[in-house]
């Protein structure tokens, strides 16, 4: 009976964040991550399924107001991302301003602040989580943009600085006090990076001291850690990251154990069509020669758990060129599907064509 009651509840939880004339539904959102979120990824998730929310890739305000033309393009979406929160980092008020305002004028949904980010280069110049340190010009940021836009404006922080300055609840009402819509929480400190555990007993703190919404973020990797996420804080909803690179089915799958209906599990050919799917989207937005290491990345957590995956994954980063390193993918899954074995080639450990040391995967920030 307590079971039921309870996903009765989430089941209820599980519905839609409402930021002025802008609908979140369901309350699941893709974090924002360096190198990752965009428009093609974002694309890939939209189309699964499963996703109310998604956010950009953190643009520079430096970059965006000074005229760089790759920080523009950074900017672009097309109508099937909706809603859509593009996210800038900076330190300097005027220019955070002026970023804002290109963003409302080039039609997104919400602006994001990033006051999380721990990379060393966006914390030198004062921007990312060096922010939960400097609380005076936080609050003149959001004021100052909140007063530039009508577009809701929402903030992404962490915990705090380090273990001795945990000021996530303080910060929570700062961003309420100047008009934020919503606050996203990382449940590590800058200095955690991405190492150990996120704390989200901080996030239940902050949920409970601010009436504005608040989005946990950190560790969810599978639909039941989300759903448990909803039951454990109260939050208003839950922001998945690297969870989504190796799943990218997960938002969907969350939704679907909320609602009590029947997890959808990707069969091979599956995830052979989305891995083509993602190249196909790759392909509108970048050369040839960028294409590679996009597809490495994905392959690289998307396929970990498989039969045979971790030497797939190895011939896959030792291939040159994306015709040979479909062929690979191609010959890996044929066999999987029709005999459920991985190929010769595998079992054998053959040496890879290319005769290279395997490139080092890709890394990437979640900001």
């Amino acid at each position: 009976m307590a079971i039921a009651v309870v996903d009765y509840l989430v089941m209820n939880e599980l519905g839609r964040i409402d930021l002025g004339g802008v609908r979140i539904e369901p309350n699941l959102v893709l974090a924002p991550m360096a190198g990752v979120t965009d428009s093609p990824f974002r694309r890939l998730i939209k189309e699964l399924g499963g996703v109310g929310l998604i956010v950009t890739e953190f643009i520079s305000v430096e970059g965006l107001t000074r005229g760089n033309m790759r920080t523009h393009r950074m900017m672009r979406f097309l109508p099937e991302e909706r809603p859509i929160s593009i996210q800038i980092f900076g330190y300097d008020v005027d220019r955070m301003v002026m970023a804002a305002e290109a963003i409302e004028e080039c039609g997104a949904d919400i602006i994001d602040i990033n006051c999380g980010c721990p990379a060393k280069r966006v914390v030198r110049g004062g921007g990312g989580s060096s922010l939960l340190r400097d609380l005076p010009q936080l609050e003149r940021i959001l004021s100052r943009i909140r007063q530039a836009v009508s577009i809701p404006v929402t903030m992404k922080i962490r915990i705090g600085w380090d273990e001795s300055s945990i000021n996530a609840v303080e910060v929570a009402r700062i961003i309420q006090g100047s008009g934020g819509a919503m606050v996203a929480i990382h449940g590590r400190t800058r200095v955690q990076g991405y190492s150990g555990l996120a704390n989200w007993d901080v996030i239940s703190q902050v949920k409970s001291a601010v009436s504005i919404p608040v989005v946990g973020c950190g560790d969810v990797t599978s639909p039941d850690q989300a759903i448990a996420r909803f039951r454990e804080t109260g939050v208003d909803g839950v922001m998945i990251g690297r969870g989504a690179i190796a799943n990218p089915w997960i938002f969907r799958q969350t939704r679907e154990r909320a609602l009590g209906q029947a997890v959808y599990d990707p069969p091979l050919p599956e995830k052979r069509r989305v891995l083509h799917r993602y190249h196909e989207l790759l392909r509108e937005e970048l050369p040839e020669k960028a294409l590679i290491g996009k597809l490495k990345q994905l392959c690289g957590s998307f396929t970990h758990g498989l039969d045979g995956g971790a030497r797939l994954r190895e011939r896959v980063f030792h291939s040159q060129q994306i015709a040979e390193a479909y062929e690979i993918i191609d010959e890996y899954f044929d066999s999987m599907i029709e005999t459920g074995r991985p190929p010769e080639w595998l079992i054998r450990r053959e040496i890879p064509r290319s005769g290279l040391k395997a490139p080092v995967q890709a890394s990437y920030t979640e900001s």
